[in-house]
């Protein structure tokens, strides 16, 4: 196995009440070898002359002396609420358990909107900020990006949409891509050559087909077919009758799809006389749900997904903390402050630069390790899970490092 010829260290200063909670807790790995250098991209390495900055206006949270925009969907519609103030609460923990942290976050509301990131972005870098982190949706992550890029300050947000992902503007998110590449990668280890494809007519599905069609070239292996569905039960029964055929020639089917059409899919797999026995199933971190484990259809099925060890310690911090369970993105907001305050700590002048945001041994967070590509993607370190007797076993575990960039 690969490892960096430059070791790793964690953060020196401990931090209390930890044991498996410790791996919720950001690490830079190898920050020794995180020096600057000329990036080709002004104000990514070495930051230009500021004005004086203006008064912070909103909230704050921390008293340090490197201030950070913090851009979330505080009052957003629906969901977007719940999930903007879950990462917020994660990202004021992150700061209460990193010793001595010199941060301010500036805490921003964008409303869910692009004209809100818009303002808040400019509003953050007025007061200072030297890193935007956040927002949450594309659109959003666009409009933020595009103030940051014009005074060369670089944003983590937390969108898992690579189309918005560039030079500068990192995604710290869980990318459908990643889960991809790590189960087709596992199953062609496991002899796996023929895949056949059972996928949602939907944007997601989109990207996962197109990732799961360059995952099987690259492995060397063949794509038998590929059938689409939509959520009403007459076409996926159809799809489901289209494919069967065609599994003749296949060793592993990959069904992504979630807990809300994943029973429902896999009776009309049954019906069709699908044998997950024969025809090993594939799918991608949607699948980590109760409810999808316990369809009879794909249990034996694989699929990639962060370790739960991680999620499940800060979840319990979390609970303790603020009385409530985490929005399973959290984890996204505790792990950018806790790497922002590493890297504060650690990197001087340097700390947000293009070199050390992208340094190829990456970090360690609550999720597992991960690291920026220079396009602004991310790749993480993603375990194996099974699907077993209506439980979900982890039968590969993650990797500890991610080895060589390959992109």
């Amino acid at each position: 196995m690969w490892r960096s010829p430059v070791s790793r260290h964690p953060l020196r200063e401990p931090v209390r009440r930890r044991s498996l909670s410790s791996l919720a807790v950001l690490a830079c790995l190898s920050l020794s070898a995180c020096s600057g250098g000329p990036s080709g991209l002004p104000g990514f390495d070495t930051a230009p002359p500021q004005a004086q900055p203006a008064q912070s206006t909103g909230q704050t949270i921390g008293t340090g002396k490197v201030k950070v925009g913090l851009i979330l969907p505080l009052t957003a519609d629906g969901q977007g609420a719940v999930v903007g103030n879950s990462l917020r609460n994660a990202a004021e923990m992150a700061l209460s358990e990193f010793p001595n942290a010199d941060l301010t976050l500036l805490v921003k509301d964008d409303r869910g909107t692009p004209e809100g990131a818009q303002a808040a972005a400019q509003e953050a870098l007025a007061e200072g900020a030297e890193l935007l982190i956040g927002p949450l949706f594309a659109p959003s992550v666009q409009a933020a990006g595009q103030v940051a890029r014009a005074a060369n300050r670089p944003v983590i947000a937390f969108s898992s949409d690579t189309n918005v992902a560039s030079r500068g503007i990192y995604l710290l998110s869980f990318p459908p891509e990643n889960d991809v590449n790590r189960v087709i990668a596992y199953a062609s280890q496991q002899g796996r050559k023929s895949f056949a494809a059972l996928v949602p007519d939907t944007a997601y599905g989109k990207v996962v087909e197109a990732a799961f069609q360059q995952a099987v070239a690259g492995r060397g292996g063949r794509v038998v077919v590929i059938e689409r569905f939509s959520p009403d039960s007459n076409a996926m029964a159809a799809a489901a009758r289209r494919l069967i055929p065609a599994l003749q020639q296949a060793d592993a089917l990959f069904v992504p799809a979630a807990a809300d059409t994943m029973p429902a899919l896999g009776l009309a797999l049954q019906q069709a006389g699908y044998d997950p026995a024969k025809v090993k199933p594939l799918g991608t971190g949607v699948w980590n749900d109760a409810n999808v484990a316990r369809v009879p259809a794909i249990q034996g099925g694989w699929f990639a997904s962060p370790d739960t060890a991680g999620f499940n310690a800060f979840a319990g911090r979390y609970q303790t903390r603020f009385n409530s369970a985490p929005t399973r993105t959290a984890t996204l907001a505790y792990d950018a402050v806790s790497l922002a305050a590493a890297l504060a700590r650690t990197q001087g002048s340097q700390r947000f630069s293009e070199s050390v945001l992208t340094n190829v041994s990456g970090f360690a967070g609550a999720d597992g390790v991960f690291r920026f590509r220079p396009d602004g993607q991310n790749e993480r370190g993603l375990a194996v899970l099974e699907l077993r007797n209506g439980q979900i076993v982890t039968i590969n575990a993650a990797p500890r490092d991610l080895g060589p960039r390959t992109q």
